[in-house]
């Protein structure tokens, strides 16, 4: 019986789209130039973050992102940045009696625009606060201590094979593969997002699978 339904964020939840857009424009990029390279970096396995460095080599990311909070040009996530289904989904889940959590290698800031949303979901915690991210085991145990759970009682679900499907199913959990977003298309036949416990288009899907 799953008793609890964990969630990645990006590309789960949110659209990246606001994400690389403002990185785009920090930078002096066309936004389209900077899609298509995450894109490509993404297609050779590589970290999203290479695309920014293929602009501006040397940069220092870090350094970057605090540059851009402190000039007011930092981390935005509102209502616009949810995708269609998040919380309608979420919602369903909870009227079925299920502990929704969110949990996703994110910022302490991009927690905090998270909560401020108010979704339906009974935590929500990010790799920046817990110190630890995916794919170590560690982000899965604390998965299941904020989840209240045991493994086989829980679902992780997640677009990434590598960071979401395989750690997750390591650590003893249920897993289900939503095909969204570069990672979730571009490695949907990979043998690692196979082993998925479900595979789903879209979180409408969770509702009939916990039922």
């Amino acid at each position: 019986m799953i008793r609890a339904v964990v969630f990645d964020v990006g590309e789960t939840l949110v659209r990246d789209d606001r994400y690389w857009a403002s990185w785009a424009d920090w930078l002096g990029a066309p936004r389209h130039t900077v899609a298509a390279l995450v894109g490509a970096v993404v297609a050779q396995g590589r970290d999203n973050a290479d695309a920014l460095r293929l602009i501006r080599p040397g940069i220092d990311v870090a350094a970057e992102y605090a540059a851009r909070e402190a000039a007011g040009q930092g981390e935005r996530l509102d209502e616009s940045d949810l995708y269609s289904d998040t919380r309608p989904a979420l919602a369903a889940l909870q009227g079925q009696g299920v502990r929704v959590v969110v949990a996703g290698n994110q910022t302490v800031k991009a927690a905090e625009l998270l909560r401020a949303l108010n979704l339906p979901a009974d935590l929500v915690a990010t790799s920046g606060e817990w110190g630890v991210a995916k794919p170590s085991a560690e982000f899965f145990a604390r998965v299941l201590a904020a989840a209240g759970t045991l493994a086989y009682e829980t679902l992780y679900v997640g677009d990434h094979p590598a960071n979401d499907i395989g750690p997750a199913k390591q650590a003893g959990l249920l897993t289900a593969h939503l095909r969204r977003g570069p990672w979730g298309y571009l490695w949907a036949d990979t043998p690692t997002a196979a082993e998925a416990d479900f595979r789903i288009d879209g979180l409408h899907e969770l509702v009939d699978i916990i039922r």
